[in-house]
């Protein structure tokens, strides 16, 4: 199942929403009046029972016409954990680039884990802001991004599963010369709209194994990223381990696992964003995740 937050024009929240293989917004509300859909957190942290309910409102629901996609957590309760150089070779596309002033080894021996605030969030079709970022080094990182269901603290890796509500995309928008500049990354990555995401959350239950999934990123129609999750230098149950040995993982908490090669600062010379361009990410069974530049 794919869940959305929508809204329609003029109004000031959102709703959840289910996501038909056409890409059609099933209005679930008007199918189950007893619960107020409009929160998705929410409806993680109901568990199966509220999923189940989502479920069966979903083969019952009408279509929203005009249905607005917004990010499917639109503001997320914690910064969004994410992880820098998680591909192999785009530890060595980064390296190489001149643009990483944070550690002297290519491939981290440990987790590289940082953070983006919830005001990065933006959704599916909002402007990317890059005249936010001063020095014109604006790049993009296609992600898949992982949305946990049960809370914990210390998870085995063996457990992981257990605490995975989800899978959505995320695009670690950066600013490459104040990523270097600050010799820690929230200020290149944390800029207010630096986080596109969505464009719904495909449950845990309709991937069997999040290796299999594939991530692809073109910029203005040309391919620049394709690689398999399984290409991760540290996977999945690796990641929800080691952020949560010591902080509480929540529900409605959302992990970014890390970006393959292919961004722009990977190019000679690098291929930052400007005005007009558009960037699409795609992960299989998710969705496309397209956004403007401006």
């Amino acid at each position: 199942m794919r869940l959305v937050t929508y809204k329609r024009r003029g109004w000031a929240g959102g709703k959840v929403g289910a996501l038909r293989a056409d890409g059609a917004v099933l209005d679930l509300s008007a199918a189950d009046a007893q619960v107020s859909w409009d929160n998705m957190p929410a409806l993680i942290a109901g568990g199966q029972g509220m999923l189940k309910r989502a479920r069966a409102a979903a083969e019952a629901a009408p279509v929203v016409e005009d249905a607005i996609l917004l990010a499917p957590i639109p503001r997320p309760l914690k910064n969004i954990f994410c992880v820098g150089k998680n591909y192999h070779e785009h530890a060595k596309e980064f390296a190489g680039s001149g643009f990483d002033a944070t550690a002297k080894e290519v491939v981290p021996e440990a987790p590289v884990v940082f953070s983006k605030p919830p005001t990065a969030v933006s959704g599916p079709g909002d402007t990317i802001p890059a005249f936010l970022d001063p020095t014109g080094s604006t790049d993009y990182e296609g992600e898949l991004a992982v949305v946990i269901g049960k809370a914990g603290r210390g998870i085995k890796a063996a457990d992981w599963a257990q605490h995975v509500f989800g899978y959505t995309i995320v695009n670690d928008v950066t600013a490459r010369t104040l990523q270097h500049k600050h010799r820690q990354w929230i200020l290149g990555k944390g800029i207010d709209g630096f986080c596109p995401m969505g464009p719904a959350i495909l449950t845990a239950d309709e991937v069997p194994d999040p290796r299999a999934l594939r991530l692809t990123t073109h910029v203005n129609g040309e391919k620049r990223q394709d690689a398999p999750v399984a290409d991760l230098i540290f996977d999945i149950p690796t990641l929800i381990e080691t952020i949560s040995a010591g902080i509480t993982l929540e529900p409605g908490d959302i992990i970014a696992t890390g970006t393959p090669a292919g961004v722009g600062i990977g190019f000679q010379p690098p291929r930052f964003l400007k005005a007009g361009d558009v960037v699409r990410i795609e992960v299989t069974g998710i969705g496309v995740l397209e956004n403007p530049v401006g």
